[in-house]
């Protein structure tokens, strides 16, 4: 299975499939969508625009999840690849991606986390180019728009600008105008939707807006525990392995592999400052740490090792969602 995948020819269909077969479990056990407390406004009125088309659909819900994480998984490989972050083309993050998202049922559920990731594959593929710009002005002013958009969604998202400031570091010389013109980005969508609701005469929801408390959760669910361990592992014998040729990269891959890491770290805490725990948001984080998984099946070239490796995990996978309760 794993040469397939190590394969950077066109799998899109293989990797549908394997997709429906890992997911099958939560298309016969199907959720509706996530509202906790802790979504935003237009992730509030996006869930009651397709609630008023299709009902509460749990299936509906389901069904579009798992193809957002399809997507997801096809433009997290698009980025790898263009990027050179391996060798030659592959499948592997994809994969990963898929296979570490099936680790918990409610990373598969339809959530503002999951809208968040993928406005964070647009801003990680942006941040992937500061290297080679003379001037990033432009795109330290997207990046910042693309993050106030995602706070629309999920406020704690806004937090993301730590990511991009501290890729601004890595990536270029420190220009104090590009870390202003980002902040200007991030206010701009809450400005412009609040003019629009102060213009339609609804104020009343601007409260909706601001949704941010900080939170040290006690987790006592051991699917939770056996999720978060394993992708810890992951991320942790990924960047290990990566060690062994990072020296051989070119710059801008190393910088790259930098700014992945930030990217796990920071996607890791913002969880803790929802106005409602739930570790539904730690799919944010899966993201970066599945190219760290990817760089294991990757540099694990015994085939037999390495499907070793993905029978376990998927073994895993199976037992936790059909036979424990």
């Amino acid at each position: 299975m794993i040469k397939f995948f190590r394969s950077g020819n066109p799998l899109t269909v293989l990797l549908f499939l394997y997709m429906l077969f890992i997911k099958f479990y939560y298309l016969l056990h199907p959720v509706s969508y996530l509202a906790d407390g802790s979504e935003g406004l237009m992730y509030k009125l996006l869930t009651g625009w397709l609630e008023g088309m299709v009902g509460p659909s749990p299936l509906f819900f389901t069904f579009l999840a798992l193809m957002l994480l399809f997507v997801q998984a096809l433009l997290l490989t698009r980025i790898v690849n263009n990027h050179r972050l391996f060798a030659k083309d592959t499948y592997l993050p994809a994969m990963s991606f898929l296979l570490m998202t099936s680790l918990l049922q409610s990373w598969n559920v339809f959530s503002p986390a999951l809208i968040v990731n993928t406005v964070m594959l647009w801003i990680f593929s942006s941040i992937t180019d500061l290297y080679m710009r003379n001037s990033a002005r432009d795109v330290s002013f997207n990046i910042g728009f693309a993050l106030g958009i995602s706070g629309l969604f999920y406020f704690p998202a806004v937090l993301f600008v730590a990511l991009l400031f501290l890729s601004l570091l890595i990536m270029r010389a420190f220009r104090l105008a590009e870390w202003i013109i980002g902040l200007l980005g991030i206010i701009c969508p809450f400005y412009l939707l609040g003019t629009w609701l102060f213009l339609t005469n609804r104020w009343d929801m601007i409260a909706d807006l601001v949704n941010i408390r900080a939170n040290l959760p006690i987790i006592t669910d051991y699917k939770v525990w056996g999720a978060l361990i394993g992708t810890a592992a992951f991320f942790v014998v990924g960047w290990l392995m990566l060690q062994r040729n990072f020296k051989k990269m070119l710059i801008q891959g190393r910088k790259i592999w930098a700014t992945v890491v930030i990217y796990a770290l920071v996607a890791t805490l913002i969880p803790l400052f929802s106005g409602h725990f739930s570790a539904t948001y730690w799919v944010l984080a899966v993201m970066p740490v599945s190219l760290f998984a990817g760089n294991v099946f990757w540099t694990v070239t015994n085939n037999t090792a390495a499907n070793a490796i993905h029978i376990v995990v998927l073994a895993y996978v199976i037992v936790m969602q059909y036979f424990s309760h």
